[in-house]
């Protein structure tokens, strides 16, 4: 509880700050915290509420689907020698090369929709998660391998009781930290040839010089981020606890 009571303690700091500055610099483009959060609250329910959900559904998409796709193969390529030196160079290959580069690829192929938009954030951290479950799976302590094997565990069993809950942390703490990447991403994609959206919204109020506007939506994607990422760390508390003891 003491954290959350830090984090808004450290947001309210922030927006004083703000206040501050921007009423001692009086520049068209930093309007008062204060106006960011009239034009927050009055847009939320309408275009920067809905463009919000938009954003938030894609990236819960996105992370889903990377999470279905790594975390199997990752636990697949850790505990199976063979097929990570089969895969493995490819995957390391494939990981240092910026996926953004692939965005005009991906929506010539895939449209300005938001299969496209998705497929991107599932591409970014599927690799992000994928290397440490596999790292994960393939450091698991032989004595507790040998002693669950020792009591019959085998196969699909083996994997579900022993290795995923050993690699847990390391898929929710990559999920945490890509968290943040995955809402860069999404900013990036939506402001190409979108309709909607929080890039959208915050690249149409940039281009109307709407400040208060782009403030309120910068607001909008700091709280999509922060939302993401508490949740995650909740989830990781609640389901790692041995972690934290």
């Amino acid at each position: 509880m003491n954290r959350y009571y830090s984090s808004l303690t450290a947001c309210l700091a922030l927006l004083v700050l703000w206040e501050v500055v921007a009423r001692s610099l009086h520049l068209p483009a930093l309007p008062p915290a204060s106006q960011a959060l009239v034009v927050f609250f009055k847009e939320l329910p309408g275009p920067l509420g809905f463009n919000w959900l938009v954003s938030t559904y894609r990236v819960l998409a996105g992370m889903f689907l990377a999470t279905v796709t790594a975390v199997p193969l990752g636990l697949f390529l850790g505990r199976c020698p063979q097929a990570d030196r089969l895969l493995g160079p490819f995957f390391s290959l494939i990981y240092p090369v910026p996926k953004i580069v692939l965005v005009p690829l991906i929506m010539v192929i895939f449209g300005l929709g938001d299969a496209a938009k998705i497929l991107l954030i599932t591409l970014v951290l599927f690799f992000q998660i994928l290397l440490p479950v596999r790292d994960g799976a393939r450091h698991l302590s032989s004595y507790l391998v040998d002693a669950v094997t020792s009591l019959g565990v085998r196969g699909l069993a083996f994997y579900r009781h022993v290795v995923f809950p050993a690699v847990l942390p390391e898929v929710l703490t990559g999920l945490r930290v890509a968290s943040g990447t995955a809402i860069a991403v999404l900013f990036f994609a939506e402001t190409i040839a979108s309709q909607e959206g929080l890039g959208y919204y915050l690249l149409d109020a940039w281009t109307r010089y709407a400040y208060p506007d782009l403030y309120a939506g910068v607001l909008a994607m700091s709280l999509l981020g922060f939302a993401l990422h508490s949740f995650l760390e909740w989830l990781e508390h609640r389901l790692c606890h041995w972690k934290y003891l």
